[in-house]
């Protein structure tokens, strides 16, 4: 998603399929902050405070105008963990959803003896 162009894919994509919320992995964008598209749909996004940082395991959440104006708040928890609060149609009901990136542990492959 750090490339020129993919974040407008990716939200053409999303309201093709007509989503309200998009969990994305693997964005590999530094910091963390909000952007709003030319088209409508918001970009919160958790990524590494150094920004210097590599390049890997961020997150973030893609909305779309419905589910934007729904928002409460949000939080990022460092570069694998954001948080967002929706308000609902039952009032004082909160919809919270959360995005991780588990980091990935290599494994070496086994080899079987009989």
């Amino acid at each position: 998603m750090w490339a020129t162009g993919k974040t407008s894919q990716i939200a053409m994509e999303m309201r093709r399929y007509n989503l309200a919320v998009l969990r994305i992995s693997e964005t590999h964008w530094t910091q963390a902050g909000q952007k709003r598209l030319a088209t409508g749909e918001m970009l919160l996004y958790s990524g590494h405070e150094e920004e210097n940082a590599p390049h890997t395991r961020e997150v973030a959440l893609m909305l779309s105008k419905v589910a934007r104006n729904a928002l409460v708040g949000w939080e990022s928890h460092g570069s694998r963990i954001i948080k967002a609060s929706f308000k609902t149609k039952k009032e004082g009901i909160l919809m919270n959803i959360i995005q991780s990136n588990q980091e990935q542990k290599s494994s070496g492959t086994r080899q079987r003896t009989s």
